[in-house]
């Protein structure tokens, strides 16, 4: 199995869903702050591509994405931390996220090319549509996961071609809005997974908003992961070198929380 099929398999016999987790590659000692994430319990990494204009997210990750780019993290600098992190973290599954501009430079083959090279699992591409799934081609020829998105706007009828080659996980995104700022009713996250579900057979792990150990611990009981972004970022901004252990610790309470949230379904 691949590294994120691993992560994924056996949520339940493990006791826990996935914990999904979120940082932005140059921002404050990005392999620190991807070591602490590891010894926080992480099971998946997402490692945030900087760019100037990233319209998914909200104000933290946009604050986050300007201190990258002044420091002055290009792809090239992405890459090699991947790299990095791959060669410490042999199993622990790396997903780049961000935007086609970023994504698909100089062509998507050269990309998909570094990105795997690069030891890259997977890959989110926040704005490249299904219907132009040709640009994504490359990621899967290179053995790396295309992640789709879905949202509480995805009808019954749009539900086929955002399934159609996806995998990896299925991203649920709980809030039709930017990164950070709500989080969707558990009612309305518990019925819109429920009904993923029932149309693939990939994971489906839910995010945005997610910030305290009780809101991962509800989703927990019905989703095959939780991603958190924002507030660890926020982590980073607030202590900036000094990030490491306030990530550690707080990645520890989300972990304990979704280890704590199947065990009570069990």
């Amino acid at each position: 199995m691949s590294r994120l099929e691993t992560a994924f398999a056996g949520t339940e016999a493990r006791g826990h869903a996935a914990l999904v987790t979120f940082i932005t590659a140059g921002d404050g000692d990005t392999a620190a702050n991807l070591d602490a994430l590891v010894a926080g319990g992480a099971d998946v990494i997402e490692l945030g591509m900087p760019f100037t204009d990233p319209m998914a997210d909200g104000p933290a990750i946009q604050a986050a994405n300007l201190r990258a780019l002044g420091a002055g993290t290009r792809t090239a600098d992405v890459l090699a931390i991947a790299s990095g992190f791959r060669a410490r973290h042999p199993n622990v599954p790396l997903v780049l996220m961000g935007y086609a501009n970023t994504m698909t430079r100089p062509t998507p083959e050269a990309f998909a090319a570094k990105a795997a090279e690069a030891g890259a699992d997977g890959v989110i591409i926040v704005d490249i549509p299904p219907e132009e799934a040709a640009e994504v081609a490359p990621f899967t020829a290179n053995g790396i996961d295309v992640i789709r998105l879905a949202t509480p706007t995805t009808d019954a009828a749009r539900l086929p071609a955002v399934l159609k080659g996806a995998s990896g996980f299925l991203y649920y995104v709980s809030v039709a809005g930017i990164t950070g700022l709500q989080q969707a009713a558990q009612g309305s996250i518990e019925d819109a997974v429920t009904r993923l579900k029932a149309a693939t057979d990939i994971p489906v792990a839910v995010g945005f908003g997610v910030r305290t150990p009780e809101q991962a611990e509800a989703i927990a009981r019905v989703a095959d992961g939780v991603v958190v972004g924002s507030a660890i970022v926020e982590l980073v901004g607030k202590h900036g070198k000094d990030a490491p252990e306030p990530i550690r610790a707080y990645i520890h309470s989300l972990k304990t929380a979704v280890e704590a949230a199947r065990k009570e379904v069990a």
